[in-house]
């Protein structure tokens, strides 16, 4: 899937499916598809595991989840 065409999607909330592919979460988050699948698998340092429905191999993710997520992982700065 084009990248630009995700971007696009993403940024007109009528087209926004509820379901994300890993794919998807990453062009949101601005990372790799494995730092998803990391995050996902718990193996990220410094932040909490990403919610994710599993379906065989494929991982979905739901877009409240992980706006929750993005929303329980930030940090003030303020403790650095």
């Amino acid at each position: 899937m084009n990248v630009l065409r995700v971007v696009r999607k993403m940024d007109n909330p009528s087209n926004v499916s509820e379901i994300l592919t890993v794919a998807e979460a990453a062009v949101f988050l601005r990372c790799s598809k494995v730092h998803v699948c990391n995050a996902i698998s718990g193996r990220a340092r410094g932040v909490a595991p990403l919610p994710a429905i599993s379906m065989g191999r494929r991982k979905l993710i739901r877009r409240a989840a992980l706006e929750g997520w993005l929303a329980g992982n930030e940090s003030s700065g303020a403790s650095r």
